[in-house]
């Protein structure tokens, strides 16, 4: 069985767990740590920047699912010559923070021209629903994205508050807005849907209730300072993606 083929098992069995450097995280050494915890945690796969020095020297380190990031559809087409076993066209938090935004059609003529680019090279692809984006239009998006060939879609949220609480509570308020997109897409279409932002062990359970067949965890462990703990963060929420897919199979 395939690299590839592990994670759209643990995907259909509602456990995998993507951890993610980050699509502006350019450093090789942080990365690396990312990447080695997630490995010996027992993560389904590791999502890194498009830099293609860095992808060829993580390619080389491991041979778990590696994901690459973009939104420039040549850096993705790239990055599967380099050796990516998956694609994502998004992770738009850090644009964001820039100024951007993305419309629907914006996103769909990203996905035409990365597919164009990749030709008959069939690769896993993933794309992120801007979280912007009314929830009617990101479930016609996704839609649309599914009749394409689509394999996987992620959500997201959009933090902005001025004042944020204190503890779990705090927690729960960063990623209410992915939580309530994975709940409205889940509900109406029939695309796995990876939950990301600010999902972390306390609002991870959350996410696979909401409907997730797949968690994308990124500033809970890549931000930590040490390997140990990031690795003990990525072994916990492999733990709680493990026991929700035990809850999956007792309901069947």
């Amino acid at each position: 069985m395939s690299k590839i083929d592990l994670l759209r098992k643990k995907k259909k069995k509602k456990r995998a767990v993507k951890i993610i450097a980050g699509i502006d995280n350019f450093d090789i050494e942080n990365i690396k740590k990312v990447v080695s915890s997630a490995e010996n945690s027992g993560a389904s796969a590791v999502d890194i920047c498009a830099k293609s020095e860095i992808i060829s020297e993580i390619r080389t380190m491991t041979d778990m699912p590696l994901f690459v990031s973009s939104i420039v559809p040549s850096e993705l087409a790239k990055a599967v010559e380099l050796g990516a076993d998956a694609i994502e066209l998004g992770n738009f938090d850090v644009l964001y923070k820039k100024g951007m935004s993305f419309s629907a059609d914006q996103i769909l003529s990203l996905v035409n021209e990365t597919l164009a680019l990749l030709g008959d090279t069939r690769t896993f692809f993933c794309v992120t629903i801007p979280g912007e984006l009314a929830i009617a239009d990101q479930i016609e998006l996704a839609r649309k994205l599914e009749t394409m060939g689509i394999d996987l879609i992620q959500t997201e949220g959009h933090f902005s508050a001025d004042h944020i609480s204190e503890g779990a509570r705090g927690l729960m308020e960063r990623a209410e807005l992915t939580l309530s997109n994975t709940i409205e897409l889940s509900r109406n279409i029939d695309l796995p849907i990876m939950t990301a932002t600010a999902i972390n062990p306390t609002t991870a359970p959350f996410a696979f209730a909401a409907g997730a067949s797949a968690i994308g965890c990124g500033s809970c462990i890549n931000k930590l300072d040490s390997e140990l703990s990031m690795m003990a963060t990525a072994a916990n929420l492999v733990e709680i993606a493990s026991r929700n897919a035990l809850k999956v199979v007792e309901l069947v």
